[in-house]
Formats: C-alpha cells, structure tokens, sequence
C-alpha cells in the first residue's frame, strides 16, 4: 500500500498566536493510509499490535477563548506484525464534529468560555461543552474506545482500518469518563463518570463482550471534578480530591476550579462487583492526581502508585502570552510540580500510609499492560518541556531498586505518551518496546519511534517517519495483536 492522502477536513481555522495552535500544537486537517514508510534502522519483527494516540486538533475557529482540550479528537495509529508497520489517521467523527462540519464553523464554545456562548446544547451532564472524544484512548473488546475529558459517549473505532463504529450502545445518561481501565486478564472494561446532579459519581464494568454487566451510585458531598482511576484484580479505586468547582459560583453556572486546602484527599476503594454499602473511604494529604499508574493488592493492603500534584492550584504563570496567563498555569507541571507516589491503604486498619517514589517532576505514566491490577516493578514516566504541555523525554523507574533511567527525545523533539508492546514471546516484565510517536520541529517532521524497554537510554531501535507532521496532543495506548484478533473472532 502506498501513501495515500484520503482526505482533507474542511477547516475555518485563522492564523493566530495561540500557543496551542502553533509550533508542535500547530493542527492538521489530512487524514492518510500509508505503509512501505522510510524507516531509519529496522523494525522488529518481535512485535504485534497497534500503537494509538489520541490528539486534541481544532478544526474550526473557536468561539471566544480557546483551550487545548477543546480540540476534535484526531486517532494516528501505528500498526506492526512481521516486521513491517502501516500508519492511519482519522478524525472521530463524533456528533459534534459533523454538526459542525455541515454548519461550516463552531457551534460549541470551550473549557475556558461561558458555555451559554455555545449555540447547541453540550452532551450528557456538563451542559454546553461538545463531546468531542478527544482525551482518552484505550482498546477493549477488540475496537479501539475514545473517550472526552468531562463524561462523554465513547465512540469506537476498528483499531487497523479506523472504520467508525458510532457511540457505546451502553453509555449511561452521564457518560463515561475520561479514563476507563482494561484489565487484560479478565477483558473488562471498567469506568466511571461524574455530574453536577445528585449522586454526583457512578461506577461500572463492561464486560469482554462488550455489555454493560454492573453499574452503582458512588455518593460524594457535591459536584467534583475526578479525572482518573484505579484497579486491582477485587477492587476498583475512585477518588474525591479537593480540587473542584467553586460551589458558590456553580449555582451561577460559573464553572472556577478552586483549590480547598483545609478538606483532605478521599480514596474510595470499591469491591469490583460491590454494592454502594459495600464502598470503603479512606482519607490522605491534599492534593489533585491527574494520572494514576496502577494499582495492586499486597497483604491486607491495596497498594496505589500515581502523580501527586504538590500545587494543584499554581499562581498565574508569568512566562505566558498575555490572556493565557491562568490556562497556562494549569498545563504547566513545573508550577502544579507532579510527583510519582505511593498510597497504602491498610483495609483492616482503615489506615492510610503514604511515600514519595521520586522527586522528578513527571507524569503521564504507563507499564506493561499485561501486569495491570497486578504488582508491577517497572513503570515508565514522561518528562515535561516547562510550560508548554510537551513531552521531551521517558523516565523508567525500577520501584523495587528504586533506580531511575532518563532518555531524551533530543532538541525540540516532542513526543506523546508512550505505549508498552510486550515481545512476542517474551516473558519478563519489561521485555517490550516503549513506542510513541516524535514530532521534529528541526526537520519539520513527526516519527513513530521504539526503544527497548529493558534499556531505552540506548537509543532508538528504530525510527518510522510519518507522511506528515502531527499535532501534540495527550494520551495513548498499545493494544496487541492477538487479543485483538481473538477478541474480533469472538464478535
């Protein structure tokens, strides 16, 4: 197959100076099938599967200010089998996104405006935001599942051919979250969402065929603002940190994020199956956790690892173009300073122990897949550009030596959250590739690049170059091959 140009998305898009539609943020609008790639050095033929990412990549002008988040979700996928590698792209043609391309321009104003500025009405319980599946990418049931930074859908996709499948049949009224976990020893799906209405949180499984098979009321005090989960092999771990909507200023449909230092972090820990009875709450230090890494039973013990935020709400950055100053505080981990750690709680005491697992400033962390719910030692995190949402370099982390291992993506080389491809007949826990994709500012250019994840400070295996430069963007995920044709002959 040759590189094919499919289709240009029709945009209305203007030159500006936003910070994230420029440089490494700059959109594209080209949607392409390609193989027989330039490739610098040789793909293994030790690896099977697809690697996805999900991109935040505006297609209209916005109404008022605009946010990264706001962006229409655009999947690139990787593919790899027999040592060859087929790259797609494709917008997610959500609702939103065609109702805006029959209107020619934005019918929905973003996370930074009023969304009475919207001209339609939002998705499901957070008014007048448009889902646009933007967020989240996970693979589940044999498709890929994106999902939206506040509750939306979930719209699937075939994970080789990106041909659309539509909405979750067994989306609930207030959506899925931006983060359901798979765990691929049993093939569920497991989520959660949050609204502005009484009970505030919910919580369900999905099975590996694909329904809808438990689903309960979390209760919480009032409107919060969750963004990620947890799972052990019994449980499954919600949150309630004290970083949310301002209430006095909610019942004015204001919607400003306030930091409330006096209330204590609150862990729930939920039987997978559990009843809303049956929901366990235990208290930490204050904070916000944005990602989680995963999370494991030792002992009596649920032993939790993610990114606690030592600034959840940052002074207005000084470094920002004038009328970005607050957005680009909040994207800045430098200011909010992210840092791996531990929670353990203690499920006979009702007790809570907590420890740094490393002073660097990271996030977006990922493992190997196959491990997930399980004890993990290794764990491998992405390192920041100050200030700008941007990844420059991955960090592996051996928890049981506590030793760390940093590579660098090189100067002005960009990359995305990685994905962990476990070898083909491998066995060892980090016996894989780290994948992500690179985006080179110097040569104008965007690579899919694999490093072994036994030792990725050695360098590149090897380096895909793309048919065009992506747009940066937030998260991905490694789905593999066999699960996947397995799980498609099963349908």
């Amino acid at each position: 197959m040759p590189t094919e140009l499919i289709n240009r998305v029709p945009n209305t898009l203007r030159p500006n100076e936003h910070p994230y539609m420029n440089g490494a943020w700059t959109p594209t609008h080209a949607e392409f099938n390609a193989a027989d790639l330039e490739v610098i050095g040789e793909i293994p033929k030790d690896i099977d599967g697809v690697y996805v990412r999900n991109t935040e990549n505006p297609v209209h002008e916005p109404i008022g200010r605009y946010h990264p988040f706001d962006g229409d979700g655009l999947l690139h996928v990787m593919s790899f089998k027999d040592g060859k590698a087929e790259y797609r792209n494709r917008f997610v043609r959500t609702k939103g996104f065609q109702a805006e391309q029959e209107a020619g321009r934005a019918l929905w104003a973003g996370l930074a405006e009023n969304p009475a500025r919207s001209e339609r009405p939002g998705w499901g319980a957070h008014g007048g935001l448009k889902d646009s599946s933007s967020t989240d990418v996970v693979v589940h049931a044999g498709q890929i599942l994106s999902t939206f930074y506040q509750c939306g859908e979930g719209y699937r996709l075939d994970p080789y051919t990106l041909e659309q499948h539509g909405t979750e049949a067994w989306t609930p009224i207030d959506g899925i979250s931006a983060h359901p976990k798979v765990d691929e020893t049993t093939g569920e799906l497991l989520f959660f969402n949050y609204s502005k209405h009484a009970p505030y949180m919910h919580y369900g499984v999905v099975g590996p065929d694909n329904r809808l098979k438990h689903y309960i009321p979390v209760p919480l005090p009032g409107p919060r603002l969750p963004h990620d989960m947890a799972f052990t092999e019994n449980y499954a771990i919600l949150c309630d940190f004290p970083l949310y909507w301002d209430p006095e200023l909610l019942k004015k449909n204001m919607h400003v994020v306030r930091y409330h230092r006096e209330q204590r972090s609150r862990f729930a820990i939920v039987p997978r199956y559990g009843q809303p009875e049956e929901i366990r709450w235990f208290e930490a230090d204050p904070t916000f956790v944005l990602h989680f890494l995963n999370a494991y039973e030792e002992g009596d013990e649920i032993v939790l690892d993610g990114y606690f935020e030592e600034d959840p709400e940052p002074k207005s950055s000084n470094s920002a173009p004038p009328g970005f100053e607050r957005m680009m505080a909040y994207l800045d981990q430098e200011m909010i300073r992210p840092k791996l750690h531990r929670w353990r709680f203690d499920l006979k005491t009702g007790e809570t122990r907590e420890e740094r697992l490393s002073d660097r400033i990271l996030e977006f962390g990922v493992i190997n897949n196959q491990v997930g719910g399980r004890k993990h030692r290794y764990a491998y995190s992405a390192i920041n550009t100050p200030g700008w949402f941007l990844f420059n370099g991955l960090m592996k982390h051996d928890l049981e030596t506590r030793e760390n291992w940093a590579v660098a993506f090189g100067e002005e080389r960009y990359g995305s959250e990685p994905g962990f491809a476990p070898r083909v007949g491998g066995t060892a826990e980090d016996d894989g590739y780290l994948v992500t994709f690179v985006t080179d500012m110097k040569a104008d250019r965007s690579e899919c690049v694999l490093y072994d994840a036994r030792d990725p400070a050695s360098g590149p295996v090897c380096r895909i170059i793309l048919p065009h430069r992506i747009s940066s963007g937030t998260h991905a995920t490694w789905g593999q091959g066999e699960a996947i044709r397995a799980a498609q002959a099963r349908r």
